[in-house]
């Protein structure tokens, strides 16, 4: 229904990279959540009265707080996807992130609710009343949110979207909730013990990890988390593709929103290549970048000495020694000053964010390992760190 719906409404439906697409598909979902939610909302409340049966009652409410979230989302895509302005160059793009962390919330707040409730269900228990019309209810009601966590978390695939996740985690807590409300009734029919309000229990503590781990997850995107492996991977055969292209490193991707990246990265070439044509080069793989990944790109050049044969295998014999220290370890920038009475070999060495050596004991390490080459070379070592 909602890839339908994108077909009538969404001209270029299919161009993800634009700011405005991007914007119509969360308007598009949001509206479709809330036209849902409440009629949910309003079908669960009278199962929930001709049971009653408070486990009914909380869920439909927190369809209720469903239509809200949608709503969050629909505000939260519409400010995201504002044209750049003088005070924010970059667009607004992380206004997806803030949408998706104000739903979180409020999933984690409906759960406290239904918690608190459930409890005054345990204390004070009242029967509930079997009908087949609320059974029947509660399983139009799985069905459908089924449904919309399916949309949901295709259109957030789709669009990298963390407020489009989180719309379908909530879709999926409700799920489990309901269905949970739906086994209380049974098991209160078959066997009249009064489990409602346990039920209840379980269905916020749900509630309130699905909230918990969507927030973890948006405000990792806030922070800025490392780039996805894939788009990583994209980049650097588009690089390397070039002949002209010896190494690539320092690569990072600047998230400034979900469709507004930026990528900088340095590539060496060759220092014997002509300039003019080395920077040529670097100009078409930034725009061949800009095309292929929709991210703008800042490349700084490096000239090596890719030629010099003495320069290479004294590289590949430090990549090893390096590589017999950590295998995790790399190295880059690799050049040679020869002086009269020793030799300093110059590099910089990437650790990865998981290495908890320090810094110093590190070069340190590397300083007495490279005297394998000989006693008259010296290790000039930057400490670098990878960001993907």
């Amino acid at each position: 229904m909602v890839k339908l719906l994108a077909k009538w409404f969404i001209k270029d439906h299919n161009d993800i990279s634009s700011p405005d697409v991007r914007r119509k598909y969360g308007m598009l979902c949001g509206g479709f959540g809330i036209f849902l939610n409440f009629i949910l909302f309003g079908i669960k409340l009278f199962a929930g009265i001709i049971s009653s049966s408070i486990a009914i009652t909380a869920d439909a409410f927190n369809n209720l707080s469903d239509a809200g979230s949608s709503a969050v989302t629909m505000i939260g895509f519409k400010l995201a996807g504002q044209k750049p302005d003088g005070d924010h160059p970059f667009g607004h793009g992380r206004f997806e992130y803030i949408s998706a962390l104000i739903v979180s919330f409020i999933i984690i707040i409906m759960g406290f609710e239904l918690g608190k409730s459930s409890v005054e269900k345990i204390i004070n228990p009242e029967p509930v009343e079997f009908s087949i019309i609320a059974i029947a209810i509660l399983c139009i009601s799985i069905l459908t949110k089924v449904y919309m966590f399916l949309y949901n978390r295709g259109i957030g695939k789709k669009l990298h979207s963390e407020a489009m996740r989180a719309t379908a985690f909530e879709s999926l807590s409700d799920t489990v909730a309901t269905a949970v409300v739906l086994i209380c009734m049974l098991i209160s029919r078959f066997t009249g013990l009064k489990i409602d309000g346990w039920c209840g229990v379980v269905v916020a503590l749900f509630i309130i990890y699905a909230g918990i781990s969507t927030i973890k997850d948006t405000i990792s995107s806030i922070l800025g988390k490392p780039a996805d492996p894939e788009l990583v991977q994209n980049i650097e055969n588009i690089v390397r593709s070039y002949p002209e292209v010896v190494g690539i490193h320092d690569l990072i991707v600047h998230d400034y929103g979900p469709g507004r990246c930026m990528i900088s990265l340095h590539a060496e070439v060759s220092e014997n290549a002509d300039i003019r044509h080395s920077h040529d080069t670097i100009d078409n793989i930034e725009r061949r970048l800009q095309n292929e990944t929709g991210c703008n790109a800042v490349i700084h050049m490096d000239p090596i000495a890719a030629d010099d044969e003495q320069t290479i295998a004294l590289k590949a014999k430090t990549s090893n020694i390096i590589k017999a220290i950590d295998p995790r370890l790399s190295i880059h920038d690799f050049r040679i000053v020869a002086g009269t009475t020793h030799t300093n070999l110059i590099f910089d060495l990437v650790v990865p964010f998981d290495k908890t050596i320090k810094a110093g004991e590190l070069r340190k390490a590397v300083e007495k390992n490279i005297k394998q080459l000989g006693q008259n070379y010296y290790a000039v070592v930057t400490i670098d760190r990878s960001f993907v």
